[in-house]
């Protein structure tokens, strides 16, 4: 898995929105909310428009999209304080309190970088314990005098790391920030927070899919050294419901049974969770608890529009068993979620998933979770949270 070193980077500078926290989820909501008294309709498809503006030009964006009777200052400071109420809400994005915690643990310096104003930067991460402290420096959009796309944040932030911009890597979710961070001389890894926009981040140095497929060695950082046997535990997660579908395409074209999941009621989980390949157990209501891997994601070999959840069961079953209920607890994660050149290569690729998954549930990190206790004490809600 070992690339050669790209370049030796001494700090890193990290974005806070759509980096480390999901705030996409929550724009989306006061969003939706607040256009309502327009009789406007949010339409989640515009949300690249205001990812990685600074507030006042993501208010510009919006008050011209819908039509607004306002001016973009009276918008911001209207939706100000709507966000406030929700900020006690904002999850971390996956991988993010692993990253800063490894890189404190190893000493590397860290800043802040954010378009986003100094208050609302401290409210943010006074949910999130042990982040403030993490950071040798913060730098918002309201203590420079342009925000990203200008590199001023970033150099500002080296400069209070009393760093040199060439030693500094960025890791950052939107187009402004990886064309400020270049303009500042940085390397640049991007997390695209919008799907199936990889394409446009070519100025970025390494594009990854979630903070879960950074490898610090690449860049002369101490690597992670949580991997097992090629897998990544995670803090366990469950998701169930009945099988709709998935003999079809999965066993004909691809020789794979995969049992799809109606994905109804799960859209909070399925946007908290990184597209990619994950493993764990599989409870059917009428058969048992089975060893399984899975693709969560938009598939792009077949180019799916819609984000789906494809259990493979790693057992040979003599029948189908639509409309049975399934429960899945998954527990670590393999890869992220790749496109291939050809059929062969992808059914190739996941049978090593699966022996990869069949492996490691073996271990007894992973192999106590099938616990019968386990699943049957799982409520699971319709949302798909415990």
């Amino acid at each position: 898995m070992m690339n050669s070193v790209r370049k030796l980077v001494s700090c890193v500078i990290l974005d806070l929105d759509g980096t480390l926290v999901n705030t996409d989820g929550i724009v989306c909501e006061v969003l939706k909310d607040y256009l309502v008294k327009y009789e406007k309709k949010w339409d989640g498809r515009e949300a690249y428009k205001i990812i990685g503006k600074t507030p006042i030009e993501a208010a510009a964006a919006i008050v011209e999209d819908y039509g607004l009777p306002l001016s973009k200052e009276d918008l911001l400071s209207e939706i100000t304080l709507m966000f406030s109420d929700q900020w006690c809400k904002l999850k971390a994005l996956p991988g993010a309190y692993r990253l800063i915690k490894h890189l404190r643990g190893h000493g590397v310096q860290m800043a802040l970088a954010s378009n986003s104003p100094r208050a609302s930067i401290e409210t943010k991460i006074s949910y999130h314990p042990t982040w403030k402290e993490s950071f040798s420096a913060i730098v918002a959009g309201d203590e420079v005098k342009a925000g990203k796309p200008s590199p001023e944040i970033f150099l500002e932030a080296a400069k209070r790391l009393s760093i040199d911009p060439s030693q500094c890597l960025v890791i950052e979710d939107s187009l402004p920030g990886i064309t400020a961070a270049k303009a500042a001389e940085m390397e640049a890894v991007a997390v695209p927070s919008l799907p199936k926009q990889s394409h446009l981040y070519a100025a970025a140095d390494e594009v990854i899919n979630s903070l879960l497929d950074l490898r610090p060695e690449k860049w002369g950082l101490p690597p992670f050294e949580d991997w097992i046997d090629s897998t990544l535990p995670l803090e366990p997660w469950h998701i169930g419901g009945p099988v709709i579908k998935g003999y079809g395409r999965g066993s004909k074209v691809l020789g794979i049974p995969t049992a799809n999941l109606s994905v109804e009621g799960y859209a909070t989980v399925l946007a908290e969770h990184p597209a990619g390949v994950y493993f764990g157990w599989a409870k059917l209501s009428n058969r048992g608890v089975y060893k399984m891997v899975m693709s969560l994601g938009w598939n792009p070999y077949f180019n799916n529009t819609e984000k789906t959840i494809e259990p493979w069961l790693l057992h040979d079953f003599k029948e189908d068993f639509y409309s049975e209920e399934l429960h899945l607890v998954i527990v670590g994660y393999i890869r992220p979620e790749a496109n291939f050149p050809s059929l062969e290569s992808l059914v190739a690729k996941i049978h090593e998933d699966g022996k990869i998954a069949e492996n490691a549930l073996d271990l007894p990190l992973y192999a106590k979770y099938k616990d019968e206790k386990y699943f049957t004490s799982i409520a699971i809600g319709q949302d798909g949270h415990l």
